[in-house]
């Protein structure tokens, strides 16, 4: 059988993690067809990355690697625009394969992309743009493939799962542990992507798109990140039988999807409260089955590296399906659920003034919007013996089941009677998983 040329752009971590292992086993799958690397793009040529590029075309562009003499182009570049964007339009619109780990690029252009691989007749992969290792997307596009999904959620950010763990584990501040997180390598000089949750939101809006067969739209996803979380609320969620985990949720209702991120307290014992430090989860839970869970390395070099190969392996077998499970003209529209947002139970830290009246005033406010509270804890700040006591006390709400859009009426009052002495911090709560 003839070999699977390939060219890849991005030689980072990933890329010399992906030619290790074409190299290890240049016939995988069984296919019979050799898959060699015939030409690579980066941006230092002269850079040692520990792999054997001898023999291998170097191309300065990648949208001429792109455009040149392959089969596939695998791009791992990163980023949603510039020779990203380029690279993988100029691919695409030559008729050839794509497989990539950019889950920036697909959230911001993946419709469009998804037109030009159907227009070209091209494949368009991307199995490592979702949990690196994890086989989340052919999960969902194959293996469930015509099965109605209830939900997609997840630990989808390892670096989000590491600080959390460290938190709850050793008593440490966010910035600490952050602090920590960079110094090892598991988070950027710049965390912003990873710790507000955009990385995890990028995620979910593939995810969710292809388990409810709707357009990608990853604007419409709620994003709230890990930076407001404090050693408070992590002894908080342990004394009430929680563990705090960042997630992205996505559930289908008759209104439509919603998509959501945040922190979450989710019940211990459960498959995602024990997914620690670094490690993924993606649960799915649909009509046939209660739950299925995939957890494993959602990110590094092997791990994503083995993702790219399992997309490449299946091009050498002739398996291409439709990026997003079905041709984009059977997709339905995106449409978000607009009454009141997501319903649940929540926790509430308050600070409020230690001052006669003030929990009167507090469950007058949440009476009035209907909140019905399950618990009402009081904690003493914590002051060294030469200090003198903080005018102040900490409350912690649990709610029974209300929607989003009434607690933050009701806190709002709460503001405006002037009983909080800073702003409050809610999280909603996982009460099964």
């Amino acid at each position: 059988m003839s070999t699977l040329k390939i060219g890849i752009a991005g030689l980072g971590t990933v890329g010399a993690a992906t030619i290790e292992l074409l190299e290890a086993e240049p016939t995988h799958g069984g296919s019979g067809r050799t898959i060699e690397v015939v030409g690579v793009s980066a941006r230092d040529r002269n850079r040692d990355r520990g792999v054997d590029l001898s023999g291998v075309a170097w191309f300065d562009d990648p949208v001429a690697l792109a455009t040149s003499d392959i089969d596939v182009f695998v791009e791992l570049i990163g980023g949603e625009g510039g020779k990203a964007l380029a690279s993988v339009e100029a691919a695409l619109k030559a008729g050839k394969a794509v497989v990539t780990a950019n889950k920036a690029l697909l959230a911001a252009h993946g419709m469009h992309l998804v037109a030009l691989a159907e227009a070209s007749g091209a494949p368009l992969m991307y199995e490592a743009a979702v949990a690196g290792g994890i086989p989340a997307i052919r999960t969902v596009r194959d293996a469930l493939a015509g099965i109605p999904i209830d939900s997609v959620l997840g630990i989808m950010n390892g670096t989000c799962n590491y600080i959390l763990t460290r938190m709850e584990n050793e008593g440490l501040t966010f910035d600490a542990c952050l602090a920590e997180a960079q110094r090892l390598g598991y988070a950027e000089a710049d965390p912003t992507f990873d710790v507000d949750g955009f990385d995890t939101a990028h995620k979910l809006a593939i995810l969710s798109s292809i388990a409810f067969t709707t357009e990608l739209d990853a604007s419409a996803v709620s994003v709230e990140g890990i930076r407001g979380i404090e050693p408070a609320d992590l002894d908080a969620a342990a004394e009430l039988g929680f563990r705090i985990k960042l997630l992205g949720i996505a559930t289908m209702s008759e209104e439509g999807v919603d998509q959501r991120v945040h922190p979450t307290m989710v019940p211990r014992g459960s498959a995602l409260a024990e997914t620690s430090g670094v490690t993924n989860a993606v649960s799915i839970r649909g009509k046939a089955f209660s739950e299925l869970v995939l957890s494993g390395p959602g990110a590094g070099g092997s791990a994503t590296a083995s993702a790219v190969v399992s997309d490449l392996t299946d091009l050498a077998r002739g398996l291409a399906p439709p990026p997003l499970g079905r041709p984009s003209s059977s997709l339905a529209l995106y449409r978000k659920p607009q009454a009141g947002g997501h319903r649940g139970a929540f926790y509430v830290r308050l600070p409020i003034a230690d001052r006669a009246g003030a929990f009167a005033a507090l469950a007058s406010r949440m009476a009035a919007e209907g909140i019905s509270l399950e618990q009402i804890v009081q904690k003493t700040p914590h002051r060294p013996e030469h200090l003198p006591p903080l005018d102040e006390q900490t409350v912690i709400l649990v709610t029974y089941p209300t929607t989003g859009a009434a607690l933050s009426r009701a806190l709002d009052a709460i503001a405006k009677d002037g009983i909080i002495v800073r702003g409050p911090h809610v999280i909603p709560i996982a009460q099964t998983l």
